[in-house]
């Protein structure tokens, strides 16, 4: 009932305490052509992901703030190798599936995904054909944590590469996936260029590449995907309840690629690398290496998260941690 906006404006005026009102929903609503007020001004938005790792383990470190402030957890005694990472990966952070088995939690993601797709869809766009869409949702999560490319999926779809980008950005207003800028010097460079692709949380992109923890594991054209899926939701899941005002991006720049770069409203910065090998070398961090000697003091800190021991000093301002680091 999206009237009902109208109705709250004028209780709002009237009485302008706030805190009274509380709206809920599985889709962004304020974003449908149906709202003819979206309240702008009288409310503030918090995006409530799947849970964190550090929510259901009560964890004590914002990995947000100890990077800015290039602390990273100091750790020792973690798991080593895939095992780190693929039962909590797979399993995902929707409180419904964490209570299910494997096989009762690929049930559920198809149950959630179709219900998602065949109603909430509908209250948010009219002019959307209904059936494209979990082909194209199955199109992104074979994309994801890649370069977002409407054309590829436009020609797979017999579409346009205008309706794709539409599309999906109607998936993006129903929390499924996420469309990540990537950081560049200049402000205006951000926006012309090419996004990076994720689904809002690993266990829903296992889910929609029919993979389960023996196959996260093993494969290794899903594990690394999976895993900087994974990463990327958890610390954008930190930045929610961060003290720092900062934004994630990822970076390229000719070769150099690295997976996620954190601005703060000062301009500092900080890098990410992911790697699902508990092993590394000078290779695996040479990107961080770059953006430190190209941007100096800005640059604060740069980890490699991979499924190691403990944390190690990697050179200044660098650091190897566990994934554990990211729930410590």
């Amino acid at each position: 009932m999206p009237e009902l906006l109208l109705e709250i404006k004028s209780v709002v005026d009237r009485d302008t305490r706030p805190g009274r009102f509380l709206l809920t929903g599985s889709a962004n609503i304020l974003t449908s052509k149906r709202v003819r007020d979206a309240l702008t001004g009288r409310i503030e938005t918090l995006n409530l992901w799947p849970l964190a790792q550090s929510e259901m383990r009560r964890g004590q470190i914002n990995l947000v703030d100890a990077l800015f402030a290039a602390t990273p957890p100091h750790l020792s005694g973690c798991t080593v190798g895939r095992d780190a990472f693929t039962s909590i990966v797979a399993a995902g952070g929707y409180p419904e599936a964490l209570m299910r088995t494997s096989h009762r939690r690929a049930r559920w993601f198809e149950s959630y995904i179709d219900s998602t797709l065949e109603l909430d869809l509908r209250d948010i766009s009219d002019a959307i054909k209904i059936e494209e869409m979990p082909r194209l949702l199955g199109l992104i999560a074979a994309q994801a944590a890649n370069l977002l490319s409407y054309r590829n999926m436009a020609t797979r779809l017999n579409l346009s590469p205008e309706t794709v980008k539409a599309y999906v950005g109607l998936l993006e207003q129903l929390f499924l996936v996420i469309r990540l800028k990537a950081w560049r010097p200049g402000l205006g460079a951000r926006e012309a260029s090419t996004p990076k692709i994720y689904l809002a949380d690993a266990g829903l992109l296992a889910a929609l590449l029919g993979a389960d923890e023996a196959r996260i594991a093993l494969d290794d054209q899903l594990t690394g995907r999976i895993l900087e899926n994974f990463v990327a939701m958890e610390v954008l899941k930190h930045l929610g309840w961060s003290t720092n005002r900062a934004r994630l991006y990822h970076y390229q720049r000719d070769r150099e690629d690295v997976d996620l770069v954190l601005e703060r409203a000062d301009g500092r910065i900080v890098a990410i690398e992911v790697k699902a090998r508990a092993t590394i070398g000078s290779r695996d961090y040479r990107w961080l290496v770059k953006l430190r000697e190209r941007y100096g003091p800005r640059f604060t800190a740069g980890i490699v998260v991979h499924p190691r021991e403990q944390t190690i000093p990697l050179g200044e301002r660098l650091w190897a941690v566990p994934i554990a680091a990211l729930w410590s």
